[in-house]
């Protein structure tokens, strides 16, 4: 018998019917862990599931690639759901992938801590960048939903604490998938117009996929970027998204933010009475002290004698006078019996006086003579004595 001969196309096609024809191939969880995972610029990914004995070729078209709630990383432990076929042009089987979810926990839970680590890397949960709440604001814009019960309860709350603030609605829906891209947006507008002082964003409690919204990157970046401060109020006490970590303030709930965002008018008021006692109490304290100073003032004795301020001060200007005319005296005659002891030591020094005595001085030409040397024999001399002088003529000069 003559055997027949197939094309390699045919062979790969005839093994593509017969898994195509297998009902457990067609749509059957496989778990394992990525590996060489890409995405090609089509948009479809491209991955090997993996365990301890063998591989499995896979890959997700971009339609089903664009559901993903989470990022498929190299190593990561999935669940994978598709049905395995054959590519007619190589004849390698692979599974053709519908749906990938995270072994052990749900997609959006590791979503959301992938975009936690990197919004934390990226600096945006960071205590430096929060901005202080007015103390006092004039206008509260609210982003949320128009017809959920959060806005009326904020609402409720803020016109029973302060209702001297206005509130400004910017209503966006809070979940499905145009939420992010409106709330993000009213988040740019309100900053832009500068709609309030103060922006709350939030919704009330649900599941993770209602409140999924604000674990969205867009509002995470819009929030941070916002120069008006930034209440995030989401959910219940329990709830934690995105939003939280990156606004200038997180609320439990809704209510909670109203109560954040503004002073109690009834704990001013009592504040503004306490403050209006103090200065009461300080003004009768000053007007004490100032009475007291009055009277004091009132009994000294220039008050009550008029002409008595100026005896006194005539009595203090005579003392002043005498004293000034003692010490004026005392240091004349101290200065005169200084002088005449210095005149008298000046006279005991004075060479007249010497010459008073009987003595004599000789000088010629070159000044006083101290030795006979100085002169010789025939030479002029003047002898100065205490009464005139004399002319001389040196006859003889002796050692």
């Amino acid at each position: 018998m003559d055997q027949p001969i197939y094309q390699v196309s045919q062979v790969n096609e005839y093994v593509k019917a017969l898994l195509d024809g297998e009902p457990l191939l067609q749509d059957l969880l496989v778990r394992g862990e990525l590996s060489n995972y890409k995405v090609y610029p089509s948009g479809h990914h491209y991955f090997t599931l993996k365990d301890r004995e063998g591989a499995l070729r896979c890959v997700m078209f971009r339609s089903q690639a664009q559901r993903l709630r989470f990022k498929p990383e190299n190593g990561m432990k999935v669940i994978a759901r598709g049905r395995v076929s054959v590519f007619p042009r190589d004849g390698a089987y692979q599974l053709y992938c519908s749906g990938l979810s995270p072994d052990g926990v749900g997609d959006l839970a590791v979503a959301f801590e992938q975009l936690k680590a990197k919004l934390f890397e990226e600096g945006l949960f960071d205590e430096n960048h929060k901005k202080p709440l007015p103390r006092y604001p004039r206008t509260i814009a609210i982003v949320t939903s128009s017809a959920g019960a959060a806005v009326h309860d904020m609402i409720r709350i803020l016109r029973r604490r302060y209702p001297a603030a206005k509130v400004a609605l910017l209503p966006v829906r809070v979940q499905g998938a145009e939420a992010p891209a409106e709330i993000a947006g009213a988040i740019r507008y309100a900053n832009r117009y500068r709609v309030g002082d103060l922006i709350i964003t939030g919704r009330g409690g649900g599941s993770m996929e209602d409140l999924w919204a604000f674990n969205d990157e867009r509002v995470a970046r819009a929030i941070y970027e916002s120069d008006l401060p930034v209440i995030s109020a989401v959910g219940h006490e329990p709830d934690v998204t995105i939003a939280d970590f990156v606004a200038d303030a997180r609320a439990s709930t809704p209510s909670n933010a109203a109560e954040i965002a503004v002073p109690d008018q009834m704990e001013l008021l009592r504040w503004l009475r306490g403050a209006g006692e103090r200065i009461a109490q300080a003004e009768e304290s000053k007007l004490r002290l100032c009475r007291r100073q009055l009277e004091t003032i009132a009994d000294k004795r220039v008050m009550k004698d008029q002409l008595a301020y100026v005896q006194d001060r005539r009595m203090l200007l005579t003392h002043l006078h005498q004293r000034l005319g003692d010490l004026s005296s005392r240091s004349m005659g101290a200065k005169r019996q200084t002088y005449l002891a210095l005149a008298a030591s000046l006279d005991a020094m004075s060479p007249l006086k010497v010459l008073s005595r009987g003595y004599a001085v000789a000088r010629n030409d070159g000044g006083i003579i101290k030795s006979y040397r100085d002169a010789p024999t025939g030479s002029r001399i003047e002898v100065a004595l205490g009464e005139g002088t004399l002319d001389c003529t040196v006859e003889k000069g002796r050692p």
